[in-house]
């Protein structure tokens, strides 16, 4: 089937996939766009797994301070190669990523779900099912509960699971995985910090 020039540029604005790649996406698809973004979004997954144990030696540290001067972050992201780190697009990232942790409603506290200490999450997840149980719901209910209660505190605390603050269509894990996916190495955010007037350390 003909693929129509301006799907193919909806599809690039919305997954920055390549021309081509969004020509084969909307040819496997039958010109379906969601298909076609979920075809792209799965084609990005496989190729940033295939990429994830390679060493990400480079990269950049980025600074940024919210305007009014009270929020500041800094946040470290690697790549592979020098070359990658000088490259635009990875730079726009890192920024974009400096933006996140600055501007997020819920300023994350971790960078993965991983990175959340046993105890943390225990404690949470016993508050979650004592508030679950005063509803007096069957265990069923009550677990499906307490599971959507632990899904909504990951995407507050940890940054790979919020949604993106210049598409929050998609989260920051997405986010990533295009840009490994676009770039061709594997790219890891490996600490952030941020700081708020008046707040200690």
């Amino acid at each position: 089937m003909a693929i129509d020039a301006s799907q193919v540029k909806e599809l690039r604005e919305r997954t920055g996939a390549g021309i081509m790649e969004c020509k084969q996406a909307l040819a496997q698809t039958q010109g379906d766009l969601e298909k076609a973004v979920d075809f792209l979004r799965q084609k990005g997954l496989s190729k940033a797994a295939k990429k994830a144990d390679r060493a990400t030696l480079e990269g950049l540290i980025s600074a940024y301070i919210h305007p009014g001067g009270k929020i500041g972050v800094l946040v470290e992201v690697n790549c592979e190669t020098d070359f990658v780190a000088r490259n635009p697009e990875f730079q726009e990232l890192v920024k974009d990523l400096a933006l996140q942790i600055a501007g997020s409603h819920s300023p994350p506290q971790y960078i993965q779900r991983e990175d959340i200490p046993p105890m943390v999450l225990d404690k949470e997840k016993d508050f979650f099912y004592a508030q679950a149980k005063d509803l007096g719901k069957p265990d069923k209910v009550t677990d499906q509960i307490v599971h959507g209660k632990v899904e909504k505190f990951y995407e507050e605390v940890c940054l790979l699971e919020q949604p993106f603050i210049k598409d929050p269509g998609m989260k920051v894990r997405d986010l990533l995985t295009q840009k490994i996916a676009k770039i061709g190495e594997n790219i890891r955010i490996s600490r952030f910090i941020r700081y708020r007037l008046g707040e200690e350390a």
